[in-house]
C-alpha cells in the first residue's frame, strides 16, 4: 500500500509530525538514523536544515534536500501514530 503525506512538520528534538492524506498522524523520530546513515548527521550540524523538510511531489515521502530524504513507508509504519485529542 502506498502512504501519501499531506504534510510535514518539524519539532524539536528531531521528531516531525507528519500528516497523511488519509488523515492519519504520526510522530516520527530522526535520531535513530544519525547512527544508521551518516548523511542524516548533516540535519544536526547543518544550522536550520531539519526546519527545511518539506514534502516530496506526489507526497511519497519528505526531503531536506537532494541528499536527505524519507520514504511515506517508513514514516507511517515507523512513527507512532498521534492520536486525536477529543473534542
Amino acid at each position: 500500500m502506498f502512504y501519501r503525506v499531506q504534510s510535514v512538520e518539524p519539532k524539536d528534538n528531531f521528531m516531525l509530525s507528519v500528516l497523511f492524506t488519509d488523515g492519519v498522524k504520526t510522530e516520527y523520530d530522526v535520531k535513530p538514523l544519525f547512527l544508521k546513515w551518516d548523511v542524516f548527521n548533516n540535519l544536526k550540524t547543518i544550522k536550520g536544515l531539519f526546519q527545511q523538510v518539506k514534502v516530496d511531489a506526489g507526497g511519497f515521502g519528505v526531503s531536506w534536500n537532494d541528499e536527505i530524504d524519507l520514504a511515506s513507508e517508513e514514516l507511517r509504519i515507523n512513527g507512532k501514530e498521534e492520536l486525536s485529542a477529543p473534542e
